[in-house]
């Protein structure tokens, strides 16, 4: 990456990506959104809109690809696809990246391991606090609850300055993180209630703190993961990661999880990276008494996801 204006490919037209490739061709950014999973569909443009938290609205028209289209993708490289595919695009991606630092803007535990595994020299992991949800095709609405952090997996500081420079916009705005892990860990743990909770109940994200007892149910849950996640050294307060929970369902309040989106649209979800691995780390550490709740919720949205998905 040796342009301080480079080319941004983001790998994912999901809600999430478009959001963002709209955000960053608002600021003047070269931005091509990649299909992550569809080959040799030709390149067009798309108009996209995304509406505020303020009611107003942005729009732009993205050059949409994919990755089989390229040999070489020379810039900043955006995962936004959903991580249950990370080892097939880390395989698609071999010898096409060069110097092109990747950064994982997904859900989840260990979402960045293909990436490691397969050699990639500069792999960042962004923990994104926001939501963004479908109006209707190409029409999104977008709700963001704070900052999102980025930190270094591997990597150069200076590269990584560069990195957050170019990403941030008035929209989503970024910021570097010395220590990423416990953050990753809090939204896993985070996501792990909200992906499982709302599509079991069928609602929106505003349910823990206008509803005492899927409240009750989310501290537990939360008590649980508390507990494997000190089993890997990582040590969090558990009123601290409750009181993000709160302010992530009081901001996005009306918007429906991305899991429950997924079942919805009869797709397959991430909850193998969030409550499954949660529980199978507990497992690892002989834990397993504080990963039940966890675990049956996680299974409970497998079941549910499979039985959508056949019918």
């Amino acid at each position: 990456m040796k342009n301080k204006n480079p080319t941004i490919y983001i790998i994912g037209a999901g809600a999430i990506g478009k959001a963002l490739a709209v955000f960053l061709k608002q600021i003047g950014k070269d931005v091509i959104l990649l299909r992550g999973h569809i080959n040799d569909s030709p390149e067009h443009f798309e108009t996209i809109e995304v509406e505020l938290n303020d009611g107003k609205i942005l729009k732009s028209d993205i050059l949409v690809s994919t990755l089989s289209n390229y040999s070489v993708l020379s810039g900043i490289i955006v995962l936004t696809t959903k991580s249950y595919g990370n080892q097939q695009i880390a395989e698609n991606l071999k010898g096409k990246t060069g110097d092109s630092p990747i950064i994982v803007l997904q859900n989840g535990l260990n979402v960045e391991a293909p990436f490691i595994d397969n050699a990639f020299p500069e792999i960042y992991r962004c923990v994104l606090f926001t939501s963004s949800q479908y109006v209707e095709n190409n029409k999104l609405r977008f709700k963001p609850a704070s900052v999102s952090p980025i930190g270094i997996i591997s990597g150069d500081k200076e590269r990584f300055a560069l990195i957050i420079e170019n990403l941030t916009n008035p929209y989503l705005v970024f910021k570097s993180e010395e220590n990423i892990q416990p953050i990753i860990w809090t939204k896993a743990i985070i996501n792990s209630v909200f992906n499982s909770v709302c599509p079991l109940l069928e609602i929106d994200n505003g349910i823990f703190y206008r509803n005492e007892k899927a409240l009750n149910l989310a501290k537990r849950v939360i008590d649980e993961c508390i507990v494997v996640a000190a089993a890997e050294g990582i040590l969090l307060d558990t009123e601290k990661v409750l009181e993000r929970l709160l302010l992530i369902s009081k901001t996005s309040d009306g918007q429906l999880i991305s899991t429950y989106q997924d079942i919805i649209n009869k797709r397959k979800t991430e909850i193998e990276t969030l409550n499954i691995t949660i529980a199978l780390i507990a497992n690892k550490h002989n834990k397993q008494e504080h990963s039940k709740e966890t675990r049956l919720l996680g299974e409970l949205i497998q079941i549910k996801s499979e039985i959508t998905m056949r019918s």
